[in-house]
């Protein structure tokens, strides 16, 4: 029997979540309730369409010849994929018997067995570190930060290759002093290949209203050039490769 997996939504040719042109899944549930979160109406694991793992790789198989010229592949990501651990091992894997590079977008927060048989699957981990301080990554997220960070430790034993996104929201994760902490941390791991420095913006602003919810960071502005290239220049002082969008 195929495992079924709660999908929130997907993207044919996306660009922007890993290498080349991706087949992007977006899955449904999430433990994090992150005050910057531009796709609050994947948090509940009870919403979404139900689909198998053969459903979908029948669609994925369907832009393979993208993927190839590209050098793209399928990526995961939420909500909190690693939500249905299960599915997503089981998605992979038919992934790889087709030959189709995987990727997958996680706050590393959970962290178990099933995290474990995924990565047996993951060609790319795109890690989001909200913040290196636990008190600051607590009020950003809800939840603690101790688990990605032993998920990261784990990442570097296995040296599975890391992309590291970080978003710079002005007066929430812009501290210098917690930068810096969080490159030194990095610096110590050989398989990260980027930093991914994001932009803070309110795209997703709406999508709270829509919901209900009240959106605390609504005269939070975005952060400025000189912002972002002052966070830039701390993070490549410890050595690591940094991009911006």
């Amino acid at each position: 029997m195929s495992v079924i997996g709660k999908i929130h939504s997907i993207e044919t040719c996306g660009t922007v979540d890993g290498p080349g042109i991706r087949f992007v899944i977006f899955m449904q549930g999430c433990p994090l309730r992150c005050k910057y979160c531009h796709n609050p109406d994947t948090w509940k694991l009870g919403d979404g369409e139900e689909k198998t793992v053969e459903e979908l790789i029948l669609e994925i198989k369907k832009y393979k010849s993208y993927m190839k010229f590209s050098g793209g592949g399928v990526t995961v990501t939420g909500g909190e994929p690693l939500l249905q651990g299960k599915f997503v091992k089981e998605l992979f894997k038919r992934c790889k018997e087709e030959g189709i590079h995987t990727a997958i977008d996680t706050s590393g927060y959970i962290f178990n067995d099933t995290t474990k048989e995924v990565l047996d699957y993951t060609d790319l981990v795109l890690l989001d570190i909200k913040c290196y301080d636990s008190d600051r990554y607590k009020y950003i997220t809800g939840v603690s930060l101790d688990p990605t960070i032993s998920f990261m430790n784990y990442l570097g034993e296995l040296n599975k290759p890391v992309w590291i996104r970080y978003v710079l929201v002005p007066g929430l994760s812009d501290n210098e002093e917690h930068i810096k902490n969080l490159s030194i941390f990095l610096s110590n791991f050989n398989n990260i290949e980027r930093i991914e420095l994001l932009p803070f913006h309110k795209m997703g602003e709406f999508k709270w209203e829509e919901l209900g919810y009240t959106y605390e960071l609504g005269d939070t502005k975005e952060p400025t050039k000189e912002e972002v290239i002052k966070a830039m220049s701390i993070i490549k002082e410890h050595n690591l490769n940094v991009v911006t969008s």
